[in-house]
């Protein structure tokens, strides 16, 4: 018996955490979005916001 002793417990969390980013990944192809159109979507939802408060009608 040379063999070396493994820790089970590390062993099985490794397994987990690696499935888990295996799964990340995929979910960030799947769903994510680029820097490019975050920074788009923010913009138009800044100009929304601004024509928006523009239109409103206020009461003194």
């Amino acid at each position: 018996m040379s063999g070396d002793l493994i820790n089970l417990n590390k062993a099985r969390k490794a397994k987990e955490r690696a499935a888990h980013k295996a799964q990340a990944d995929v979910n960030a192809v799947k769903f994510g979005r680029t820097k490019a159109e975050r920074i788009l979507e923010a913009r138009r939802k800044t100009k929304a916001d601004t024509t928006l408060s523009a239109m409103k009608f206020e009461d003194d």
